[in-house]
């Protein structure tokens, strides 16, 4: 019965564990004013018939803060690289110099930041909707349990506790990230 109980704690944990995280990657391709390598992570390229992510086929860096700049490992890879950027609709207009592809990241204008603010707000929103899933999930699971009222209201406490918990890190993830655009 403790072996179950242990479970049920852990795997909600680990469920709330992985909601930060995803919420940590969704904030990091959201861009924020300086150009950065994260913001073309989403980015797959056709190479040789099958769609293989961007950092894989090229290197991806950032000489200054309003430009990134990609160096495919082959040049005949420049024209997919170009086309996968296109496809990925991340509002970039790619150009090439025969070696490589450059991306001018244009400055973010207040009306661009706000809108750039709500889906990090929508994207904290949904790490929270999967936080409180997970607790649900996990009181369901309580109550398939044999165990007494009193040792279920407990543990029904310390998920609502670490749901808590994970809630307001969720908060300040989004607090951070919404300072970071709104900063001119």
């Amino acid at each position: 019965m403790e072996d179950e109980i242990d479970f049920i704690i852990d795997g909600t944990r680990e469920a709330m564990n992985g909601a930060l995280k995803h919420l940590e990657k969704e904030l990091a391709n959201i861009r924020a004013g300086k150009a950065s390598p994260s913001m073309v992570g989403s980015v797959m390229v056709d190479y040789y018939g099958s769609p293989t992510p961007l950092s894989q086929v090229a290197n991806v860096s950032t000489p200054d803060g309003m430009t990134i700049s990609i160096q495919p490992w082959e040049k005949s890879m420049i024209s997919a690289i170009e086309r996968g950027i296109h496809l990925a609709n991340i509002g970039f207009n790619p150009m090439n110099n025969g070696e490589s592809v450059i991306i001018s990241v244009p400055p973010l204008t207040e009306e661009r930041r706000r809108d750039l603010a709500k889906q990090a707000k929508a994207a904290a929103e949904e790490a929270k909707i999967g936080v409180r899933n997970d607790r649900k999930n996990a009181n369901n699971d309580l109550k398939g349990l044999d165990i007494s009222e009193d040792l279920k209201k407990g543990l029904e406490e310390d998920i609502q506790e670490m749901t808590d918990t994970h809630i307001k890190k969720i908060d300040e993830m989004f607090a951070a990230k919404e300072k970071e655009i709104m900063t001119v």
